[in-house]
């Protein structure tokens, strides 16, 4: 490769602008369904333009593995359509040499009854392969995976971890010459996030680039070339990664609440325990099974634990050992196949991004569907309404359809939502991985609070940080079954030692 093809751009942003329509929103059946049943009228507002994007200019080059990080509603996700060409810039210039290959979304692009290998071919037509050249790829993309015998089973039962491995596995195993992702590999397991790292290192030495929107900081510090922090539609800074990502901190830090001043922003603060002898859920010889094509697949096998009163529960184990499917069972969305599980209260659960929300209506009009949906009086509601739109931290964007948000400002909302109706039971499934360090701190601190008026936290969590400073307990799940329950501690140096 010629020194020129390495100085001219591969991505050449020009003070680039993309504005939104705040009063121009489509309506679905249940959207006009809920604002009839709200006594809601569309306002009119003069002031309806909001800029997305504002003077955003940078250049990416071949080699470059770039990471994009700032707060949720920065303008990460925009940015990443305009590269992508899902959106066209309403001012300025972005200028794309070469082929975009893009995973934006969990499960975007995705036919949801369709299995995995099905959704392979799917994904690759679309990306324009003809199923011959997808036949050469589908083993390696298989492999790369890692999901096994869930390959062939449809998509509506894989977790948002399953996803993102499939989702990435295509998208970078098609060869692209720029690819972008955005969260993509948030919710990806330990394993799983360091082989994808080494991939995009080959990438950009056989392609051209890539660009990864991402909240884990120690990721990009580790595996990108460059760093660019969008704030408030704006770039705030570029440079070399670990400097930007210690002015990001610094910032996050500096405009922390007062009560949060003297803390490090991710330090976790050790929950106090306070466990009683009130048992709130009891598993019995749980199992569920899947009937794949060709035989049954236990998807979980003779689970058995207790969670008492006051305990805050991280559930760890690699992607697709069951973790999910063990939280819909708690929150009866699954029945088990065998044995029995006893809750002792009413469940919240959190359970993937945005579901529950109607794309079409505002985050405001979505705190009342999900408050509705979970059975709460609207003066209920609208008692708790300001309590969910100050930790939200949305501002003006909880006036935005929801269907423009991102990941992390779904993220922000459902738990918000979720946590202020203060249920006795509150499960949480990856729902933080896409949140900005300081709301990451914020909901930790607020699932402390809540064991004084709830009773139990479980979360499915990545983040072994978490876990160890936050849990007072773990349990570890492996291909379907429960290898360790005990202490967080050990639990993570186990599963450490089993990654490795």
């Amino acid at each position: 490769m010629s020194e020129a093809e390495y100085t001219q751009p591969i991505i050449d942003a020009k003070n680039v602008g993309v504005k939104f329509d705040l009063n121009k929103r489509r309506e679905d059946i249940k959207g006009a369904v809920l604002n009839f049943l709200l006594h809601k009228k569309e306002k009119e507002n003069k002031e309806n333009d909001f800029w997305a994007l504002k003077s955003i200019s940078f250049e990416g080059f071949k080699g470059d593995i770039i990471g994009i990080l700032g707060s949720n509603g920065a303008g990460k996700s925009t940015l990443c359509k305009v590269i992508s060409k899902l959106l066209r810039p309403d001012r300025g210039e972005m200028q794309v040499r070469g082929e975009v290959s893009a995973l934006l979304s969990l499960g975007t692009g995705f036919n949801q009854e369709l299995s995995g290998k099905e959704n392979t071919y799917l994904n690759g037509m679309m990306l324009g392969f003809s199923s011959r050249q997808i036949d050469v790829l589908y083993n390696e993309i298989a492999d790369f995976s890692g999901l096994g015998d869930f390959i062939d089973q449809p998509m509506k039962y894989y977790s948002s971890g399953m996803k993102s491995r499939l989702g990435f596995s295509i998208a970078a195993m098609l060869k692209p010459e720029i690819l972008v992702l955005d969260e993509a590999l948030n919710t990806g397991d330990m394993g799983f996030q360091e082989k994808a790292a080494i991939k995009m290192k080959e990438i950009v030495k056989t392609a051209r680039m890539v660009l990864i929107v991402s909240h884990d900081l120690g990721f990009i510090e580790k595996n990108c070339t460059k760093a660019i922090w969008v704030d408030s539609g704006e770039v705030k800074a570029i440079g070399e990664p670990k400097s930007i990502c210690e002015q990001y901190k610094a910032l996050v830090l500096a405009n922390a609440p007062p009560r949060k001043a003297t803390k490090v922003i991710a330090n976790l603060k050790k929950t106090e325990e306070n466990i009683g002898d009130e048992i709130v859920i009891e598993a019995k010889n749980l199992g569920l099974k899947y009937n794949l094509k060709n035989k049954k697949f236990w998807a979980l096998k003779d689970i058995n634990f207790t969670v008492k009163k006051g305990e805050i529960i991280g559930i760890i184990g690699h992607n697709g050992a069951g973790k999910s499917t063990l939280c819909k069972i708690l929150s009866k969305i699954f029945k088990p196949d065998e044995g029995k599980v006893e809750i002792n209260g009413d469940v919240a659960a959190l359970l993937s991004f945005g579901t529950g929300f109607n794309g079409h209506l505002s985050g405001a009009d979505n705190i009342y569907l999900n408050g509705l949906m979970l059975g709460l009086p609207k003066e209920r509601i609208q008692q708790t309404y300001d309590d969910i739109v100050d930790f939200a931290e949305l501002q003006d964007h909880i006036h935005k359809p929801v269907k423009n948000y991102s990941t992390g400002m779904s993220s922000r909302l459902g738990f918000s939502i979720a946590s202020m109706i203060e249920p006795d039971i509150f499960i949480i499934d990856e729902a933080l991985s896409v949140g900005d360090i300081s709301f990451y701190e914020k909901a930790t601190e607020r699932m402390q609070e809540m064991l004084t008026t709830s009773k139990a936290v479980i979360v499915v969590t990545h983040s072994m940080d978490f876990v160890e400073k936050v849990c007072t307990r773990a349990l570890w799940i492996n291909k379907g079954e429960l290898i360790f329950d005990g202490e967080p501690k050990e639990a993570v140096e186990k599963y450490r030692q089993r990654v490795k």
